[in-house]
C-alpha cells in the first residue's frame, strides 16, 4: 500500500473549520436566530475549533436583505454582536463569492474588524476575479483562503492553470471543494496529491470541504488528512445546502488532538439542531442526492424534488439521465 500520512497519528498542523451558519443557511435563507448562533459561537470555542465561519459577505445590490438573514451579509455590528472583540482562540472568518460581492466596499481594514480570514469562492473560469478578491483582502490584512468549487466537473488541464495561478497569489489556502458529492476515496486521494504538490512548491495549505450525497464526505476528509490535507471544514450534523457536509462530530470524535472536544458540539446537536430538523428545516442524505452524486451533477434538482415531497426515484432517475 503507498505511504501516507498516518491517519492515526496527533497532528497539530490541522485545522477544523465550523461551516454550519455559512453551508447551514442554504437550507434556511440564514434564518437563525441570535441564541442558535450565540450558543454555536459558545460550543465552538470550548469544542477547540479553529475557525467559525459566519456566512457570506453578500452584496445587497444583488441580494434582497428583506429575503435572508443576516448572516447572507455578515455586517461587522452583526458579529461583534455575538462575539464582542472575540477573545477566544478561535478565529472568525466569511465567505465571499465571486461575482456576489461588493468586497471593495463590504470588506473593511482588518484593523478594523472582528473577521479574521476572508474564504474567496469561484469556479475555475473566475479565476482571475478570485484572485483580485484574494489580493485586495491580504492587502487590508486578512488571512485568505481559496474555495475552487465543481472541481469534479472540471478539465484536469484548467484544474492544473487554476492551481499554478492560485500558488503563484498571495492567498494562505487552497480548498478541495466536492461540491457534487461525487468524488470516491481513491479519487480524493489523487487529488490531494495534486493540491498538496502545488501547497509544497508555492508553500500553501491544503484544505477540504466535502459534501455528502454519497455519504462519503466523512470518508474523502479523512482520506485527505491521510495524504497530508490540513484545513478541514465540518458542520454540526451535517447541515448544509442539499445531502449537507461533513459532520462535526464525526469529525472531532477521529482526530487525535486532545484540544478538541465532542461534549459542548453533542450539547448543541441536542439543543438546537435537532429542534430545527422537527421544525420542518431539511437537510441530509436522501436517494436524490445519491443519484445526482452518483451523476456528478448539481444537487438543484435533488433539493427541488426533495422540497416537493416526491418519492418517484426510478423516473427521477431517469430523467436526471436524459438531460446528461
Amino acid at each position: 500500500m503507498e505511504e501516507s500520512k498516518s491517519i492515526m497519528n496527533f497532528r497539530p498542523e490541522i485545522k477544523v473549520l465550523d461551516a454550519t451558519i455559512r453551508d447551514g443557511g442554504l437550507v434556511n435563507n440564514f434564518d437563525f436566530s441570535d441564541e442558535f448562533i450565540r450558543d454555536l459561537y459558545k460550543a465552538n470555542v470550548k469544542a477547540g475549533v479553529d475557525y467559525m465561519e459566519f456566512g457570506y459577505k453578500a452584496s445587497k445590490e444583488i441580494f434582497d436583505v428583506n429575503k435572508f438573514g443576516k448572516w447572507k451579509f455578515c455586517d461587522e455590528e452583526s458579529i461583534r454582536d455575538i462575539v464582542g472583540e472575540n477573545i477566544s482562540d478561535m478565529k472568525i472568518s466569511v465567505m465571499a463569492d465571486v461575482g456576489r460581492c461588493d468586497y471593495k466596499k463590504d470588506i473593511i481594514d482588518r484593523d478594523d474588524s472582528v473577521i479574521d480570514m476572508i474564504r474567496v469562492a469561484t469556479y475555475i473560469n473566475t479565476m482571475p476575479a478570485a484572485i483580485d478578491m484574494i489580493e485586495d483582502a491580504k492587502s487590508k490584512g486578512y488571512e485568505t483562503t481559496c474555495n475552487i468549487m465543481a472541481i469534479s466537473n472540471a478539465k484536469e488541464s484548467d484544474m492544473d492553470v487554476a492551481l499554478e495561478m492560485l500558488g503563484k497569489s498571495d492567498v494562505d489556502g487552497i480548498y478541495i471543494v466536492d461540491s457534487y458529492g461525487s468524488i470516491y476515496p481513491e479519487q480524493m486521494r489523487s487529488l490531494a496529491d495534486k493540491y498538496l504538490n502545488i501547497g509544497e512548491k508555492y508553500n500553501k495549505q491544503i484544505g477540504i470541504h466535502a459534501h455528502n450525497n454519497q455519504q462519503l464526505a466523512f470518508a474523502n476528509t479523512i482520506e485527505a488528512v491521510g495524504r497530508g490535507v490540513n484545513l478541514l471544514d465540518a458542520t454540526m450534523s451535517c447541515m448544509g445546502r442539499g445531502a449537507g457536509n461533513c459532520a462535526m462530530e464525526l469529525l472531532l470524535g477521529f482526530l487525535k488532538n486532545p484540544k478538541y472536544n465532542l461534549f459542548p458540539v453533542l450539547q448543541f446537536i441536542e439543543k438546537h439542531i435537532n429542534p430545527l430538523k422537527e421544525s420542518g428545516t431539511v437537510w441530509g442524505y436522501d436517494i436524490p442526492y445519491l443519484l445526482t452524486g452518483r451523476l456528478n451533477q448539481h444537487p438543484s434538482a435533488a433539493i427541488d424534488f426533495t422540497r416537493d415531497r416526491r418519492s418517484d426515484y426510478a423516473e427521477f432517475y431517469q430523467w436526471l439521465l436524459e438531460r446528461e
